[in-house]
C-alpha cells in the first residue's frame, strides 16, 4: 500500500509542477527523493491553505481503489455489522461503483437503530449518479427537518431531482439553500441553468453575475481547480 501512495504521490506533484509551470529542478526531487521531495514540493509549491480537501482527493483518485475494497471486503464478512457495511458502501462510493454502493446502503438502511442521516444523504448521493431521480426524491422527502439538512448535500440533489421531473417550484426552494456567497460554484451554475430553463432569466442573471465575482477574487489555485466553471459562467453571462 506504501508503495502505490507514493506513487500516486509523486504523480500528482509531477501534474501539478507541469500544469502550474513551476521550475523543472523539482522533478529530480520528486523523483529521486520519493516522499521526501513530494513533501517538500507540497509544503513549498503547493497552497493547502485554501483547499485541503480538494489535494487529498486528487491524491486519493491516483491510488487503486482495489486493495482499500478487498480490506473493506474481508472486514465485511468477518464481521457483518453496521459500521463495516456502511465503510464498504462509502468506498465503493468513492470509486464509482454507484450499484454496489447502493445495495449495501440499503441493507445497511434495513438496522432502524442507526443514526442514519448521512447514510441517507449517500444513498441519495449514489441514485442521483445513475440518474434515478425518482428515488433521489423518495429517500429525500421527509429529510427536511434534520438539523444537518442544509448542510449537505440533499438540498442540491433534491432539488435537480425535482427539477428533472418538471417540479421547478419544488425545486427552486430546495436550490435556494445552496445559493451561499463563496462556495457551492458548481452547484449555483447548475441552479442558474435550472432557472434560465424555467425563463426565470433575472433570478438566473443575478447569481451568474455574483459568481462572476466571486471568480474574480478567486486565490491562483481555486481558478485552477474551477477552471471550467469560471468558462461556464462567463459563456453563460455573455449569453444572456
Amino acid at each position: 500500500m506504501y508503495f502505490y501512495f507514493i506513487i500516486a504521490f509523486q504523480a500528482f506533484c509531477i501534474y501539478h509542477l507541469f500544469k502550474n509551470r513551476k521550475s523543472f529542478y523539482w522533478i529530480l526531487a520528486i523523483v529521486f527523493l520519493p516522499l521526501v521531495g513530494c513533501l517538500a514540493y507540497l509544503v513549498t509549491q503547493v497552497s493547502t491553505k485554501n483547499n485541503p480537501e480538494k489535494i487529498q482527493d486528487n491524491i486519493k483518485k491516483r491510488i487503486n481503489p482495489s486493495n482499500k475494497l478487498k480490506a473493506l471486503e474481508e472486514k465485511l464478512d468477518f464481521a457483518d455489522t453496521y459500521l463495516h457495511r456502511v465503510n464498504l458502501a462509502d468506498a465503493y462510493l468513492e470509486a464509482n461503483e454507484y450499484s454496489k454502493a447502493i445495495e449495501h446502503y440499503n441493507i445497511a438502511l434495513e438496522d432502524t437503530t442507526q443514526n442514519d442521516f448521512f447514510v441517507k444523504e449517500h444513498l441519495i448521493k449514489a441514485y442521483y449518479n445513475i440518474k434515478d431521480f425518482d428515488q433521489v426524491i423518495v429517500h429525500s422527502k421527509g429529510l427536511e427537518s434534520h438539523k444537518e439538512f442544509e448542510k449537505s448535500e440533499i438540498p442540491f440533489l433534491y432539488g435537480m431531482a425535482l427539477a428533472e421531473k418538471g417540479r421547478t417550484e419544488e425545486a427552486e426552494a430546495l436550490l435556494k439553500l445552496i445559493d451561499r456567497p463563496y462556495s457551492n460554484y458548481i452547484e449555483r451554475v447548475a441552479f442558474s441553468k435550472m432557472l434560465l430553463s424555467s425563463d426565470k432569466i433575472n433570478e438566473a442573471k443575478a447569481i451568474l453575475k455574483e459568481l462572476q465575482v466571486e471568480m474574480q477574487n478567486m486565490t491562483k489555485m481555486n481558478r485552477s481547480i474551477y477552471k471550467e466553471t469560471i468558462l461556464e459562467v462567463e459563456k453563460l453571462n455573455r449569453g444572456l
